[in-house]
């Protein structure tokens, strides 16, 4: 699938910005890590757990943490096993390993204060593109153009009449992106820039979703060359892997149990982990537990001493 730019006149980028950031102004979700008092740290934080996770999840699993690690000091001091055991359920345990590896970063290199600048962000353990442009944009009020997955799906939409957008981001869409972004010769342009990326990114998770899009309800649905098109289906479609009978879920069922417990014997590690339930009608075989724990030791995630799994 290619991307390519469309053109696109002024007034109708000014149109479609005006209309988006009213529409977020009035609809956008009152989340607590968008709270005013809310610290670039609980941002960043934030940001980590958003990814590859819903918002409904990670709720009051934020919340939780920053009681708990209110700050990069407090989370460098944390001990591996209790920082897993607190991420909890969230899936995808490495980020909390790197999350964890970043607050002991941003003590030791940065005197406990996350860094402003974006390159420096990005020099963080674990911190891509992405989140540095998030973190600066919404926690420095610095107006990086933000580009996530809902975001490039609003533009292809919109601008360029696709159904999804390509399987990688291309030059094409950064292109898009920063043209999209209001002037910020002024302080209201600046305002307006970092509100754009929020309010994009908020049209495309509750509005313009992947499935099932509520094009009704879209504040510049009139405006949308896919909708025009006649709603295209994508030239390509992506297909997630299942998660029942997957290596993800048989690690995800044995961090579970590490978790409740500490520890589990590797010889009766199988009725261990299948009498939790985690598993559903899955019964893995020897091969599958054996990559299992290879792979949680190999990230990180697990430390096997005499025959014994346990948290590091």
């Amino acid at each position: 699938m290619s991307c390519v730019t469309p053109h696109l006149s002024k007034d109708h980028i000014q149109q479609v910005r005006k209309r988006i950031l009213h529409w977020y102004a009035q609809q956008g979700r009152q989340l607590p890590w968008r709270e005013p008092d809310t610290t670039a740290w609980g941002i960043l934080v934030s940001e980590v757990m958003l990814q590859q996770t819903q918002v409904a999840r990670v709720w009051d699993a934020w919340l939780a943490w920053m009681k708990r690690w209110p700050g990069p000091q407090e989370l460098a001091e944390a001990e591996a096993s209790d920082v897993l055991i607190m991420w909890g359920r969230l899936g995808y345990p490495r980020r909390a390993l790197r999350l964890h590896e970043t607050a002991k970063a941003v003590v030791a290199e940065h005197g406990g204060v996350l860094p402003t600048d974006p390159q420096l962000l990005l020099q963080l353990p674990g911190i891509g593109e992405y989140t540095a442009a998030a973190v600066s944009s919404f926690a420095f009020e610095i107006p990086e153009v933000v580009i996530d997955t809902n975001i490039r799906r609003v533009h292809a939409r919109m601008f360029s009449g696709q159904g999804a957008a390509a399987p990688s981001l291309t030059a094409a869409e950064r292109r898009l992106a920063t043209d999209l972004m209001p002037e910020t010769s002024t302080d209201q342009g600046v305002s307006d820039a970092n509100t754009w990326n929020v309010a994009v990114m908020e049209l495309g998770a509750l509005i313009c979703t992947a499935r099932a899009p509520k094009c009704a309800q879209c504040p510049v649905v009139d405006l949308c060359a896919w909708v025009a098109a006649g709603k295209p289906e994508p030239e390509i479609v992506t297909r997630k892997q299942s998660w029942a009978g997957s290596d993800r879920q048989v690690r995800g069922a044995i961090m579970g149990v590490l978790r409740a417990q500490g520890t589990i014997d590797v010889g009766g590690l199988q009725a261990t982990v299948e009498a939790t339930g985690r598993l559903g009608r899955h019964v893995p075989e020897q091969t599958q537990w054996n990559r299992a724990v290879n792979g949680l030791v190999s990230d990180g995630l697990a430390v096997l001493d005499n025959e014994v799994l346990a948290l590091p």
